[in-house]
């Protein structure tokens, strides 16, 4: 078994996580422009999505990931395109050195942009997840399929009006991990594990199989707008990493101070 210290809060300045809600698509011209800088694959896909909130969904979400990829590159939105990993990870195209995920709700979009690290150049790999907070009392019953025996018998360890909780921390950490590592659940979720100290602490445990090295990767959590946020970086970081919020998608993103969404 290999083990880390997990590490709460990171950042960074060339770390940027994004956010976007699908509610604003309601308006027919705000809709309108996130379809307008979308490739004709993606507004294929969307015209197929039922109902309107999960279409609304997608598109505040890919209409975010190319506003926040701008915002760090001269290229505009409408330019992006995208290559994928024999998982279906994506990266930007032309290859630039970013790297981003996504993650979405029916109510919030995020997307979490990397600039190439400072120093070396090298390209950081990162992974988010979010959750609403009304599907924490979901995740507890799936705790056998999804949690490591070590964690199972955490969260049977916590008082009752706890483990909701902690079942969401855990699966949003596992689920950013596994999307950091572009492999997604080809991983065995079983053989990872986060395992708390205290309310704040953690420990990343994995398999011997899983990962040669867990130095290289930092976690986060936030809450933001009724959700709880994960982020998986892979990078020794210091400092907050900058926060912008874009509503509707395309409109100046506002920034946001870590304070504001914890």
């Amino acid at each position: 078994m290999k083990t880390a210290a997990g590490k709460n809060p990171i950042g960074n300045p060339s770390l940027q996580l994004w956010f976007a809600y699908p509610g604003d698509l309601a308006e027919p011209e705000v809709e309108e422009s996130c379809l307008a800088i979308l490739d004709e694959a993606e507004r294929a896909r969307a015209a197929r999505l039922q109902p309107v909130r999960r279409r609304r969904q997608f598109l505040a979400t890919h209409a975010l990931t190319r506003v926040a990829l701008s915002h760090g590159h001269a290229l505009p939105p409408q330019s992006w395109s995208f290559s994928r990993n024999e998982y279906g990870k994506p990266s930007p195209l032309p290859e630039c050195g970013l790297r981003f995920n996504q993650s979405d709700s029916v109510e919030m979009a995020t997307c979490l942009v990397a600039l190439p690290d400072p120093i070396s150049g090298a390209a950081v790999e990162v992974g988010v997840d979010l959750e609403s907070f009304s599907r924490a009392e979901e995740i507890v019953p799936l705790a056998s399929r999804v949690f490591s025996a070590a964690e199972r018998a955490q969260l049977d360890a916590l008082p009752a009006r706890e483990r909701a909780d902690r079942a969401l921390t855990l699966w949003t950490l596992k689920e950013a991990y596994i999307k950091a590592r572009g492999m997604g659940l080809s991983l065995p979720l079983q053989e990872i594990s986060f395992l708390f100290e205290d309310k704040e602490t953690f420990r990343f445990e994995v398999g011997p199989s899983v990962d040669e090295d867990l130095s290289r990767w930092q976690f986060c959590r936030i809450n933001h707008a009724g959700h709880r946020i994960a982020l998986a970086v892979e990078a020794v970081v210091a400092g907050d990493p900058e926060i912008f919020e874009a509503s509707p998608p395309l409109d100046p993103p506002l920034r946001l101070k870590l304070r504001d969404v914890l």
